[in-house]
């Protein structure tokens, strides 16, 4: 956590230390994402939300998309949470126009508006919302295959699969760049290997990555790593083990401390994580607008981080997981 995301935890948590009964008159909060109810990563940023809406007694809601990473029901689902006056929005920017006019509609009413999660590429000059709680997606890629790069083979070529989760979404579009930025360098900095990369669209669902991926490991039997912008790489990991491949012939990477990846990082097939911390993602944004709405803060921006988890913590973090914060 960096100096002004401790200084706001702990602003935090001195107001609301000594009265576990805190009252926040009339404090609503909607809370809107691009995600469905059925992603395992949103479980722990709802964990961190009702924790943090429980402790300053706030009316608080949820709200997910029916369909995985559907901008379109996003921004309606956001209109709706407008039109019921709360007094905060908080809410994931996976595009850069798509929620410029809701979110310019909810600041002239009155509303505070805080990004958490994911942000518009250029930041509050893209967009009017007051303060983004979450990850540097370019510099998070860019460690995640650094760190990987540890394990590349000391010898001969190098072929890397990127997946690109969701084509065109913030996010996901930045983690790929991030790594693809790292091979540029990496590559610069070995011109007698052989290096080389693609992207690929690799979808959200475990089944589809499963199916895609596996069809271009199947095709190509040189490519010796595969980055995921998310967590979707645990069903490459199956795939590979159900074809009798062993740990480490094709390396794997990922975003997101999710029971499937912490499994597969325990087998030895996900040898590089990233933890962005999503407890904090939901937790933080609800500190903010309790100090908005008491104290006269203005929201700020948090960046949550970009850890780097390799399989000897695992076994530490699984027991945060059952707990639902990691």
């Amino acid at each position: 956590m960096n100096r002004k995301s401790m200084r706001a935890a702990l602003l935090a948590a001195s107001l609301l230390a000594g009265s576990s009964a805190a009252m926040a008159d009339g404090l609503s909060i909607a809370f809107t994402v691009h995600s469905s109810p059925s992603n395992t990563f949103w479980q722990a940023v709802k964990k961190g939300f009702d924790d943090a809406c429980e402790k300053v007694q706030a009316s608080c809601q949820m709200i997910f998309t029916q369909t995985e990473g559907s901008i379109e029901q996003q921004v309606a689902n956001m209109q709706a949470a407008i039109a019921s006056k709360p007094y905060a929005l908080v809410t994931s920017i996976v595009d850069n126009k798509a929620f410029d006019q809701v979110i310019a509609d909810a600041r002239k009413a009155g509303i505070v508006v805080i990004a958490t999660n994911v942000d518009d590429t250029e930041g509050s000059a893209g967009n009017e919302r007051q303060a983004f709680i979450g990850q540097g997606f370019i510099a998070a890629g860019h460690s995640l295959a650094k760190a990987q790069s540890a394990n590349f083979p000391a010898e001969g070529p190098i072929k890397v699969l990127v997946g690109i989760s969701a084509p065109g979404q913030n996010w996901s579009e930045q983690r790929g760049g991030g790594v693809i930025k790292f091979l540029e360098e990496y590559k610069a900095a070995n011109p007698g290997r052989e290096i080389s990369w693609e992207r690929i669209d690799s979808g959200t669902d475990l089944a589809v990555v499963g199916d895609r991926v596996g069809a271009k490991l199947a095709s190509d039997e040189t490519i010796n790593a595969y980055f995921d912008t998310g967590f979707w790489h645990a069903a490459v990991a199956r795939v590979l083990r159900d074809r009798g491949v062993p740990p480490g012939k094709v390396l794997l990477g990922g975003f997101d401390l999710v029971p499937e990846v912490l499994n597969e990082m325990k087998s030895g097939y996900v040898q590089v994580q990233v933890d962005q911390q999503p407890y904090m993602q939901g937790f933080m944004p609800v500190m903010e607008a309790y100090l908005s709405q008491k104290v006269g803060l203005s929201p700020a921006d948090i960046d949550t981080g970009q850890g780097i988890v390799t399989p000897d913590q695992v076994d530490a973090i699984m027991e945060l997981s059952k707990q639902g914060v990691r």
